[in-house]
């Protein structure tokens, strides 16, 4: 349990003195709960400043918040000595400073214009020492509260002692399952240890993580490493993970159940809604099945037969729905084998990958012939006496189309099919019409003349009486 020399031990040096390792374990439990100031240590300067800074006591097993003067210029890092609220000077490390206090703030819900308490200045060698002296004094004093709890027969069990930077005070963090006297405790407290005496009550996962410890995952607690907010854990939890309720598997190092079943169980409860709710028992003609247990996300179900429970059989949770239709049909189903032929059995994603070929790999890579496209040749332009017929035509074929907003097709390939097929006219009737066109035409533009001359008085109708 070197955790336990980490999380108590606290020198000028900032190395721990339990565990031997002189802060290089890897899961990083020298210092718990940590806050990474990435503002500072990429050294940006905010442009306007936080006068709050973040102030860390024992390794992080508590924080405050404190006021930040301008002439005391401490940063992230730094050890520095603040106010205490019952009389006396604390030392601790800054872990945290400029607008990322705001943030945090926000996140433990103190006000920004909450009453706080002040940095006074930076520690020097003499404090730090000072502070490791009374850190070693931590563990003989716990052990003598302890026995003197004991012999009052008190039901209560002192789980921490932390003294104050100046030496002045101690806090002693106790559990109890309901309210102590310890009035007299505090005056053989007061006789043994001659410093102000504190009592805290804390619950036992608060213990837990002040203490700290390893837990059966190999890491260290979550309570003592990130953790910060408690929320309540149920059986209910390990039911929907289809655990064993078995008290010693599931409980932590605190004695109650373990934070960690709350991580997956938002998962299970989605998985879970794709099963029946009443499918304990299933009505075959071969007898009663029983359900054994679930794989969620496989969405299996297990099942045997009540009376002979030698062969287990895996059935896909589609196939028990359909199982369950026909029993509320009111026709029930041989057995578990005629269940699994119901439908198709889904078998997992992770299938065999297909291995490439690689008997024709040569040296030299041959690329595709790339194929193009072949460009359109452009077509001939026509002489000049060709497109003075073709004008003619044209002028020809305008007159015969139908005039806009009419409901004859304009394409000429499209036809109504309700109406007959008009046959074109001989060579020698268009040529007709055509001429027919070209005098009129004509004698509409000898008719803009004459108006014309009339207009400007040179025509024959504006002469003089």
């Amino acid at each position: 349990m070197g955790c336990i020399g980490c999380s108590c031990s606290t020198g000028k040096d900032s190395t721990p003195g339990g565990c031997r390792s002189n802060g290089g374990c890897a899961s990083g439990g020298c210092n718990r709960h940590n806050t990474y100031d990435w503002i500072s240590a990429l050294g940006i300067q905010d442009p306007v400043p936080f006068d709050t800074i973040e102030v860390s006591f024992k390794n992080g097993s508590r924080k405050d918040f404190f006021k930040n003067p301008p002439f005391t210029r401490v940063v992230t890092g730094d050890w520095v000595i603040v106010e205490s609220g019952a009389g006396g000077y604390d030392v601790g490390t800054v872990s945290l400073s400029g607008d990322l206090v705001r943030l945090q703030m926000k996140r433990k819900r103190v006000r920004n214009d909450a009453k706080l308490g002040t940095v006074v200045r930076k520690a020097h060698e003499r404090d730090l020492e000072k502070l490791d002296e009374v850190r070693k004094e931590e563990k003989n004093v716990l052990i003598k509260s302890r026995v003197i709890a004991r012999s009052l027969g008190l039901n209560m069990k002192v789980g921490d002692v932390e003294f104050q930077g100046d030496g002045r005070k101690c806090t002693f963090y106790y559990t109890a399952d309901g309210r102590v006297d310890f009035r007299e405790l505090i005056r053989h407290y007061a006789r043994e240890f001659r410093v102000k005496i504190e009592m805290r009550q804390i619950g036992a996962r608060q213990e837990s993580a002040r203490i700290g410890g390893l837990g059966n995952c190999g890491r260290e607690l979550c309570c003592s490493t990130w953790l910060s907010e408690f929320k309540s854990v149920n059986t209910a939890a390990a039911r929907y993970q289809n655990l064993a309720i078995n008290q010693t598997k599931l409980s932590g190092m605190c004695g109650r159940l373990k934070c960690c079943l709350n991580y997956e169980l938002d998962t299970y409860i989605d998985a879970l809604e794709d099963f029946p709710d009443r499918a304990d028992k299933l009505k075959t003609k071969a007898g009663l099945a029983i359900l054994i247990k679930t794989d969620v996300f496989k969405r299996l179900m297990f099942y045997t037969y009540a009376e002979d429970r030698g062969k287990l059989f895996s059935i896909h949770v589609d196939q028990i729905w359909e199982a369950l239709d026909m029993i509320k049909s009111g026709q029930i189903p041989g057995s578990l084998e005629d269940i699994l032929a119901m439908a198709p059995v889904i078998e997992p994603d992770d299938a065999d990958e297909i291995e490439p070929d690689f008997e024709n790999v040569h040296d030299v890579i041959q690329l595709p012939m790339e194929q193009r496209k072949k460009k359109k040749k452009k077509k001939k332009k026509r002489d000049v006496s060709r497109s003075a017929a073709a004008a003619v035509e044209k002028a020809s074929q305008q007159d015969q189309k139908p005039k806009q907003g009419s409901n004859a097709p304009q394409n000429k390939t499209e036809r109504r099919p309700d109406r007959p097929q008009q046959t074109q006219k001989p060579k020698a009737e268009q040529t007709d019409n055509t001429n027919d066109q070209a005098n009129k035409q004509g004698g509409r533009n000898q008719n803009r003349r004459r108006d014309k001359r009339r207009f400007k008085g040179k025509g024959p109708g504006n002469d003089k009486e």
